[in-house]
């Protein structure tokens, strides 16, 4: 990869992509066109920068292009590959040509092109969103949670749930532990969160000290150097991250059907596991951006994917996120009508996320708060009012971003 791409290679180009480097090689000095079909990953998350800014660069531009489809290979077992398929040329003159599928399984319809074919593929101008390590606008960091590394020891299953509870020291340690299946189907799941141990407690809990033994042991026979210092604290998570205030819990991956991304604010005695990103939020201004259709909008486009389902991620979508600065009146209307959102939640408390964002079944005070967020949110982004399609989010959130970044640019 490197030989092929040269000076362009920056770790983030796959295999794949060496065949575009190799068709512009062959058609630098000679006339013609080509297009492949490739997974659907380069056009998703980092990798779009890489592959793009010398495409462009080099003068070429996206003649037609189809958007994510399945193709299902005939070899027995075989599981469907997600696919697009992307066209170049150098001629200016023709219309370019957009092909998406409703259903991923299903037949194309062509969408029309106002202006051109970005490297997201969706109508628009050619912006490339590179990875980010701070936010680029007033949001909190996003970050992995807590990490146990610790065989299991730490961690307590509904089943044993009773037998712990029942221990009148231990049952002062126990938290509310959340990771991405627990967040989105409202799964019961605890853990021991020993920050504040004492050596009294310890003694006078049989239960304690034999799960501390037994992180201990699975932490020195590790291989890796870090996990065996870790067994001098076994009351502890490997890596510690939790929250010290109400925060944002972020599921990694979220299904590509939801009409909002489903994540939870939490209060910090509930500890979050690496299997999620969380995001200090005492306000509630963080869960209601990302509730709103502005933020989905966002993610399925520049961010990546696992098979169609939408990938989180803190550098590449949460820190690019082009919020514009805001006035502290409007700050506080987008903070209210994220409460209006949870309240509709609680309306059905025995409902997981998943049950809430259903996309058939959405109770009508759910839909009807989360319509009236994204008024607001909308209109703090600079819309009239309520917008009505994604390509309009788009239009705006591409035009904040280059706001945003023209001046870190210059």
């Amino acid at each position: 990869m490197r030989r092929v791409w040269g000076g362009d290679y920056d770790g983030y180009l796959d295999y794949v992509t060496g065949w575009h480097a190799q068709a512009m090689h062959l058609l630098a000095e000679r006339p013609g066109e080509f297009a492949y079909v490739t997974t659907n990953s380069i056009t998703q998350g980092q990798p779009v920068p890489a592959l793009f800014k010398p495409i462009f660069r080099d003068g070429w531009r996206i003649k037609f292009a189809h958007r994510t489809f399945a193709w299902n290979s005939e070899a027995p077992g075989k599981a469907a590959v997600h696919c697009v398929i992307v066209g170049f040329t150098k001629d200016r003159a023709g219309k370019p040509r957009l092909f998406d599928y409703a259903n991923v399984h299903g037949e194309s319809q062509e969408v029309p092109v106002r202006t051109a074919i970005n490297a997201y593929l969706v109508d628009g101008p050619n912006v490339l969103v590179e990875k980010r390590m701070t936010p680029l606008s007033e949001l909190e960091p996003a970050r992995f949670g807590s990490k146990p590394v610790d065989g299991g020891n730490l961690i307590i299953e509904q089943e044993d749930y009773a037998t712990f509870a029942a221990d009148p020291v231990a049952s002062k340690y126990i938290r509310r532990f959340v990771g991405a299946k627990e967040l989105i189907h409202g799964l019961d799941r605890w853990c021991f969160w020993l920050t504040d141990l004492t050596p009294a407690d310890l003694k006078q809990s049989g239960l304690l000290e034999e799960t501390l033994k037994n992180v201990a042991e699975f932490r020195r026979a590790s291989k890796k150097a870090a996990t065996q210092n870790d067994a001098a604290t076994p009351g502890l998570f490997s890596e510690i991250r939790q929250p010290e205030t109400d925060y944002l819990c972020i599921p990694s991956v979220v299904s590509e059907t939801r009409r909002y991304f489903t994540a939870q604010r939490l209060s910090a005695d509930v500890i979050s596991s690496n299997l999620v990103f969380t995001a200090e939020d005492p306000d509630g201004f963080a869960f209601a951006l990302i509730s709103s259709s502005m933020f989905i909008t966002w993610q399925r486009t520049v961010g990546g994917r696992i098979k169609s389902d939408l990938r989180f991620s803190n550098t590449v979508v949460w820190n690019t996120f082009p919020v514009p600065e805001l006035d502290e009146q409007t700050r506080q209307r987008i903070i209210d009508a994220g409460k209006k959102v949870l309240a509709a939640r609680a309306l059905h408390p025995e409902r997981s996320l998943a049950d809430h964002y259903n996309p058939l079944a959405m109770d009508p005070e759910l839909v009807k708060a989360h319509n009236a967020l994204d008024r607001v949110v909308d209109k703090a982004f600079g819309a009239p009012r309520k917008l009505t399609s994604e390509q309009q989010r788009l239009e705006l959130l591409f035009a904040r971003y280059v706001e945003l970044t023209e001046p870190l640019n210059s």
